[in-house]
């Protein structure tokens, strides 16, 4: 078992996992992280720059962990929305034949 799970059915991906957990930690710290390197960046400061730079490294790690989770949920959601709107339509239809 991988240590970043990267493909998901929706079952699994609506479950708590791991990849949730290390989202969690790394959010807070790449934004905290991005917010202090802006601020110092602006200021010309050399650790600024630094802090700016893991704050991207974090946020696009952020992303790579959390992203094939999110996909595989709204592609759930869609199709399940897709066939709620169908049988909907059917409904609306048949209400306006009477």
């Amino acid at each position: 078992m991988p240590l970043i799970r990267r493909t998901w059915t929706p079952a699994a991906a609506d479950e708590w996992a791991r990849e949730d957990w290390i989202a969690i930690v790394l959010s807070p710290l790449a934004y905290i992280a991005l917010a202090v390197g802006v601020v110092l960046s602006f200021l010309l400061l050399k650790i600024g720059f630094i802090i700016l730079g893991v704050a991207i490294v974090l946020t696009v790690l952020m992303h790579w962990v959390i992203d094939p989770k999110l996909k595989t949920v709204s592609q759930d959601y869609e199709k399940k929305q897709k066939s709620y709107l169908e049988a909907l339509e059917k409904i609306i239809r048949w209400e306006e034949m009477k």
